[in-house]
């Protein structure tokens, strides 16, 4: 009797705690994981760490010495040896440790294991990371960081360095113009596009550097950022004007370039350069980023007068992909869908976009084209991404690599307010001032009601 009236006191706070469990672990997982799976998964990691390498065949067997000194000192059964693990390291999100590969081993045979390693000690998910030879480092991720998206507070940011997004393994996806000059961002409508382009470009307009924008939606992507944009064009005629002054200012930059080359001889090797990159301080141009929504719409033609303007603005956009790094201008294209069928050029100037960012697409083909000539099996990731999670995208590049990001949600209020804000950070380029968008002065804000006064009675 006196064991059941015990097991009544106690039933109904442990079934409010294990409900409050349930409901932290779903609605706040970062506090749950730092609260109840940071320590059972550390616990499960040094307790089962030895037997799980030796199941995902990550042991070799101990040397002669070692086994020799077995023998001499314990009766134990001589074992394979396991990774030498490194001290464990908490984070927000998960866990950091780096093992040290026994010979024969390579970073291949662990990452071949990260679903295994997964299961076996209670995580999210493992990715597996080269430090250096022998080394690898181990990130186990304890929930899903795609779910609700939270920056990392340190991020590595710099002159044209920019982080947009959060990567799965819980690092920050930075957008690097040096390193990737060009890209290419396909997505269909409410797939998240448009908040990858606010991200990326309110990055931007805190550094000096040059914003160009192409909207031939009639500016209404592009238009809430007029304050912080050097130029903009809101259809192809305009497009079609901008462009070659793009190209006539990357002319120049070259010709800047030409003369820093043509110096006298005996000049050190550190003042010649090939890009803008290596021009003194007071002599380098800013930077310039071209952005260009619905790059499908620079295509599509109507009549033969369209076709010839059509022809000249992809020249020139291939022009700027192939020359512009070396001059510091770089492009940006976004679009639903960019392949052949779009017309002449079309897939010249795709090859020249470094950079690939799929968001959610309506078919396979369209991830085909943002993703099947860089890294194939990017595509089937792309085609699984849910109509639920806007802002979900497959990143990858021309080295093959490939993974999961997300972009944080920016109202466009916000991001309005931030290129307002930074207005007074737009470089002087004269060629572009007749390209300079209107921007309506902000209302005046009163602190009471407005007295009108009444009329004059003679």
């Amino acid at each position: 009797m006196t064991d059941l009236v015990t097991l009544a006191e106690w039933g109904a706070p442990l079934a409010a705690i294990g409900g409050g469990a349930l409901y932290t672990r779903h609605a706040h997982p970062a506090a749950y994981w730092s609260t109840v799976g940071l320590p059972v998964s550390v616990a499960r990691l040094l307790a089962s760490y030895s037997s799980t390498m030796d199941a995902c065949g990550l042991t070799v067997p101990p040397s002669r010495l070692r086994a020799l000194a077995v023998k001499a000192t314990t009766r134990r059964e001589i074992r394979p040896v396991p990774p030498r693990r490194g001290i464990i390291r908490p984070t927000s999100t998960g866990l950091r440790l780096r093992l040290r590969l026994a010979p024969g081993q390579e970073p291949a045979d662990v990452a071949a294991s990260a679903e295994r390693l997964r299961h076996a000690w209670g995580v999210h998910a493992v990715y597996v990371r080269d430090v250096k030879p022998g080394v690898v480092e181990l990130r186990l991720v304890g929930f899903d960081v795609l779910r609700k998206v939270r920056m990392p507070r340190r991020t590595v940011a710099g002159p044209l360095r920019v982080p947009v997004a959060l990567r799965e393994d819980a690092t920050a996806f930075v957008r690097d113009y040096r390193a990737v000059p060009h890209e290419l961002v396909l997505g269909a409508t409410l797939s998240g596009k448009s908040m990858f382009l606010r991200n990326l470009l309110t990055g931007l307009a805190a550094q000096p550097v040059v914003l160009v924008g192409i909207d031939c939606k009639r500016g209404v992507e592009l238009a809430p950022f007029a304050a912080r944009l050097s130029a903009l064009a809101t259809d192809p005629v305009q497009a079609a004007e901008l462009l070659p002054v793009l190209v006539k200012e990357m002319e120049e930059r070259y010709d800047l370039i030409k003369a820093r080359q043509g110096i006298a001889p005996g000049t050190p090797d550190e003042l010649i350069t090939s890009d803008i990159w290596g021009l003194p301080d007071d002599e380098r141009p800013s930077p310039v980023v071209l952005f260009i929504d619905e790059v499908a719409e620079l295509f599509l033609v109507a009549t033969r007068k369209e076709e010839e303007r059509r022809d000249e603005m992809v020249t020139q956009l291939i022009r700027l992909a192939q020359l512009g790094r070396a001059a510091g201008i770089y492009l940006e294209v976004c679009g639903q869908r960019f392949g052949a069928e779009l017309g002449k050029g079309a897939t010249m100037l795709r090859a020249q976009l470094t950079g690939r960012v799929c968001h959610r697409v309506n078919d396979e083909a369209s991830a085909k084209m943002a993703l099947g000539d860089i890294a194939p099996e990017a595509v089937y990731a792309a085609c699984g991404i849910a109509p639920e999670l806007p802002g979900l995208a497959v990143v990858g590049d021309t080295s093959g690599g490939w993974s999961r990001i997300r972009t944080p949600h920016l109202s466009l209020a916000e991001a309005a307010a931030i290129c307002r804000e930074t207005a007074h950070l737009a470089p002087d380029v004269p060629a572009l001032a007749p390209f300079r968008p209107y921007v309506p002065p902000a209302p005046v804000e009163t602190s009471g009601p407005v007295a009108t006064p009444r009329p004059v009675v003679e």
